[in-house]
């Protein structure tokens, strides 16, 4: 593979040898790819796009660039992804209840990324946690628990890392064919034997319309199940946060309260992750109505709590987070309530709005630098369709200052419009199958 000689073909349209794309992805990894030659290719897959065999070669190119776990356990390893949105905490939830399952799951996840939230950032909520474990520790616990909820290491998918940090300085983060590459060969190098995708689309998701979210999900399902993983989609509803709470302990609230057996305290979340775990089981070769019966039960019944509340303390929390996590998540100075000034239907949500306003409070960072303040948030967010009056509770702010809570305030108010009755879309909008 001659760099220079790939990246001209690819800009005059050629198809490319999928030997040569993965070992460009190789070169990217060990430093024979220079930043100027990434960034020439990442503009010019913007510009031409790979073609589906273009994009598989590109994902195995950069899962094979660094380590790939192997499994050998008495049952199926799985996992999912979500592209992103808020109130989104479905992880949290789904990894415990698939472990209760006899499934194990492996998660690396990611850090808060813009308006949403991160899966790490939530979980470090609890005292002492750490997500940064390494190979050793992950397989203890994806072993001993069910699950386990880490960061990525630098050997998982290092051409990965290499390109996205020069897409984030070229302008070329925004093409399916790399975010495609980028989300599925951090995934893939789990070793998985099926994944579900979560493609979120609506006012707090990065995807806004369902032409959008249909093309990226398309593009993983076809490019995972191309790379050998069993894979499908669900396109969700973001046009309004998917628990009533936005923010790191917070949404580590909910999630407690829901494994505690209470639905009420987040029933559109509850139902997702069901419908998530169910599609997951069914791709591991069960019934996927069976599959929701036992996700359910596993929440229902405690059993999840139990792997999840022991998933924490392999990480570093305290041993008694099922029963005391009231009084180990912290607890923000100032809690201020929103209520309505009128009557009304609350008829929009703008959810990008919210999430920045939890970035705002400081639960979210601008520059990856931040230190996050994980008592920050909303809580007991109203529902979109939700019949007001006035002097009803629009949400709760979890802020460090009196200052903060105003600026909260105020962009909360502008993000929810009270008026007349909205159309309500589906919770799951559309399903992608292999």
């Amino acid at each position: 593979m001659e760099a220079r000689r790939l990246i001209a073909a690819l800009r005059r349209g050629e198809t490319l040898p999928p030997e040569e794309i993965r070992a460009f992805a190789q070169g990217l990894a060990n430093g024979s790819v220079s930043d100027a030659q990434a960034g020439a290719f990442a503009m010019a897959v913007c510009l031409r796009g790979l073609g589906e065999a273009g994009r598989v070669a590109l994902t195995t190119g950069m899962r094979d660039s660094g380590d790939r776990l192997a499994w050998d356990l008495p049952g199926p390893v799985l996992d999912k992804h979500s592209t992103g949105g808020v109130g989104d905490c479905v992880s949290l939830l789904l990894a415990p209840a698939l472990a209760a399952c006899g499934v194990h799951v492996p998660m690396i996840s990611g850090r808060g990324l813009g308006h949403t939230g991160g899966t790490l950032d939530k979980l470090e909520a609890v005292p002492g946690l750490s997500t940064q474990a390494d190979e050793a520790k992950l397989r203890e616990i994806t072993r001993d628990v069910g699950c386990a909820i880490v960061g990525a290491t630098g050997r998982i998918a290092p051409a990965d890392k290499r390109l996205y940090a020069v897409r984030d300085v070229t302008g070329t983060v925004d093409h399916v064919d790399l975010i495609t590459a980028s989300i599925l060969s951090k995934k893939l190098a789990a070793g998985l034997d099926g994944l579900v995708l979560d493609v979120k689309v609506g006012s707090g998701a990065f995807m806004k319309s369902e032409d959008e979210a249909r093309e990226l999900a398309g593009a993983l399902v076809a490019t995972a199940n191309g790379a050998g993983c069993a894979t499908a989609a669900f396109l969700t509803d973001m046009d309004q946060p998917l628990a009533p709470a936005l923010g790191n302990a917070t949404e580590m609230a909910v999630i407690m309260e829901l494994l505690g057996g209470d639905r009420r305290a987040a029933p559109r979340l509850h139902d997702l992750t069901v419908a998530l775990g169910g599609r997951l089981m069914a791709l591991a070769g069960g019934a996927e109505g069976e599959g929701e019966e036992k996700i359910a039960h596993a929440i229902a019944s405690g059993a999840a709590m139990e792997r999840f509340a022991a998933m924490l303390h392999g990480l570093g929390g305290p041993a008694d987070m099922a029963e005391n996590w009231q009084a180990h998540l912290p607890k923000a100075p100032v809690i201020r309530e929103v209520t309505a000034r009128e009557a009304g239907h609350l008829s929009a949500i703008d959810g990008e709005a919210l999430g920045h306003a939890v970035v705002g409070l400081g639960g979210g960072r601008k520059v990856e630098t931040d230190r996050i303040d994980p008592a920050v948030g909303l809580s007991e967010v109203a529902r979109l369709g939700a019949k007001l009056s006035a002097g009803d509770l629009l949400a709760r702010i979890h802020a460090a200052t009196e200052a903060g809570a105003e600026r909260a305030e105020a962009a909360l108010r502008s993000a929810m419009t009270i008026g007349e009755a909205p159309q309500l879309n589906d919770l799951v909008r559309e399903r992608v199958d292999p």
